[in-house]
């Protein structure tokens, strides 16, 4: 059985409960990563602050010539006010499938990977698609 641990990338960006949406902006404008594992004040994990959040938090406006001191606002907001609250985590030694299962049946988007309470990795539904697709890997062709 192939665990989460196989497959999960160990490189997780990560940010606090009270940083502003425009230190998120300025990471997403900069990662190719759509996920932040957002922690609270003694490091655990609290949340996720996914790419969409962000763009649907704050104002269209914002690098336009349409923009206005209140677009620019709304890059003030607090991460905890937008983020996705108490996110379902997972083990490393969880199955694939049992991970896949999750994300469909829950509607979510990743799952942070927590090794004796402390993040060790995050796997997104983009890391089980190409696992399942057997991208990364030789496949004979037939």
């Amino acid at each position: 059985m192939k665990t989460i641990e196989t497959i999960m990338s160990p490189r997780v960006v990560t940010i606090d409960m009270d940083d502003r949406l425009n230190t998120a902006k300025e990471i997403f404008d900069n990662v190719p990563f759509h996920h932040l594992v957002v922690l609270d004040e003694d490091n655990k994990v609290a949340g996720i602050l996914s790419r969409k959040d962000l763009v649907n938090a704050i104002s269209p406006n914002i690098g336009t010539a349409a923009e206005l001191t209140r677009d620019i606002d709304t890059l003030q907001k607090r991460v905890h006010q937008v983020m996705s609250h108490e996110p379902i985590v997972i083990a490393p030694d969880l199955s694939i499938d049992l991970a896949a299962k999750l994300i469909l049946t829950e509607g979510i988007t990743c799952l942070p990977v927590l090794k004796d309470k402390q993040l060790v990795g995050i796997i997104s539904w983009r890391d089980l698609l190409a696992h399942y697709c057997h991208l990364g890997e030789v496949v004979p062709v037939e």
